[in-house]
């Protein structure tokens, strides 16, 4: 009896199996048709997996923090863009305030210069009275009148208009006071506008001559005076005096020219593809030597390209006349505009056409949309940049300013 217990008793007794590590080999049993088929997965296998699972569930996360930032920046900008924008406004809007208000001040001080000539002739005349009124005064102590009452009354009449006169001296002393302040703050209002209308001279000539570095690599030069003429004329009608002063002349002189220049290159500006064709871009292969993205070998690349969504709308960066419209071998779907003055521009491999050979279009235009048609590896927008038919490199283009 006593036996049989403990053969029960060790029958009872539960088992426990090792613990085996986390990744060691597993099996993985399919059937199929009553057929089993066993997959083995070993170790190193199941390290493998794991750690391209982690890696690509980090690249997910660091994927969408990057585009969350991406677009906090973009706003970002957009916002200086805009303040920047209003600024550039107000002080034109202040540089042509200035400008309305020369002439009010060269009216004033013509109406002050008016003022001290008449002044001057009554100091005149009331001398003239003061030399009259002593010659009678002679003309009494010689024994003309025998009357000393009539002779302290022409005296007295006399001592009066000596008094005017020196108060008069006064008035005109204060008068030229007044106009030399005049004059100072016209000067210093003179060289303020000077200073603005140069500063947006030079910004515009800085923007001819970054886009001339590309130029001159080709051996190339863009003259922005090329086309203008001093061409004058008309009937002769003597001016009215003005300005005296020299240093307000040149000034003046300075101002106008600085004027004439800063419309006649807005004008120019009006007419260069400056800026970006799409908003949103990133560059995969620039202007240049680089190597086929099907051949692998050393290629020329004669434009940019610009990385982008399908569908992104493409912006013209300056008015012009569509010469081309159509599918072209290895550019897809081409659009190619002439701008004048010698520059062209290209925008291929779009995935729509909004534009037709011969229309014109305006600045900011929308021509096409991003796409990836003809010899073309993903969406995105190759642009060109020709000048007299040669290509150069966009990229100074795309980065310019037009003021």
């Amino acid at each position: 009896m006593k036996k049989r217990h403990l053969q029960t008793n060790s029958k009872q007794r539960p088992c426990f199996s090792e613990k085996k590590p986390l990744f060691s080999p597993k099996e993985i049993i399919f059937r199929s048709n009553g057929r089993a088929r066993v997959l083995r997965i070993s170790s190193k296998m199941q390290v493998f997996l794991t750690c391209f699972f982690v890696a690509i569930a980090c690249w997910s996360f660091y994927s969408y923090r990057f585009y969350t930032k991406s677009g906090s920046i973009i706003s970002r900008k957009d916002m200086q863009l805009d303040i920047a924008k209003n600024a550039y406004v107000n002080l034109i809007a202040d540089f042509m305030a200035l400008h309305e208000n020369v002439d009010h001040i060269l009216n004033a001080k013509q109406r002050n210069n008016d003022e001290i000539e008449n002044y001057k002739k009554k100091a005149t005349v009331f001398e003239d009275k003061i030399k009259t009124i002593t010659n009678n005064t002679n003309l009494v102590i010689d024994g003309t009148l025998d009357n000393k009452k009539d002779i302290s009354e022409v005296l007295l009449q006399r001592d009066v208009v000596v008094s005017e006169r020196d108060e008069l001296k006064k008035q005109i002393d204060k008068m030229e006071e007044k106009l030399q302040e005049i004059n100072n703050v016209q000067l210093e209002v003179f060289e303020k506008m000077r200073a603005i209308s140069s500063k947006e001279v030079d910004k515009l000539r800085n923007t001819f001559n970054s886009i001339n570095v590309p130029l001159k690599k080709h051996g190339l030069y863009f003259n922005p005076l090329a086309n203008k003429k001093e061409s004058k004329g008309g009937l002769y009608i003597p001016a009215k005096e003005g300005l005296t002063d020299k240093k307000s002349i040149d000034k003046i002189s300075q101002i106008y020219k600085n004027i004439d220049d800063l419309e006649y290159y807005r004008e120019v500006v009006k007419h260069l593809p400056l800026g970006k064709p799409v908003w949103s871009y990133w560059v995969t292969s620039h202007y240049g030597t680089r190597n086929d993205p099907f051949r692998g070998s050393k290629a020329y690349h004669k434009g940019i390209d610009l990385a982008s969504r399908t569908g992104n709308k493409i912006e013209t960066k300056a008015p012009g006349k569509v010469i081309r419209a159509e599918v072209v071998n290895g550019y897809g779907n081409l659009v190619e505009i002439d701008h004048g003055n010698g520059f062209s521009t290209k925008y291929a491999h779009l995935h729509k056409i909004y534009v037709k050979k011969g229309q014109n279009v305006r600045y900011n235009e929308v021509i096409g949309e991003v796409g990836s048609t003809g010899r073309s590896t993903g969406p995105h927008l190759h642009y060109e940049v020709l000048y007299h038919g040669v290509s150069v490199n966009p990229m100074p283009f795309i980065q310019a300013k037009r003021s």
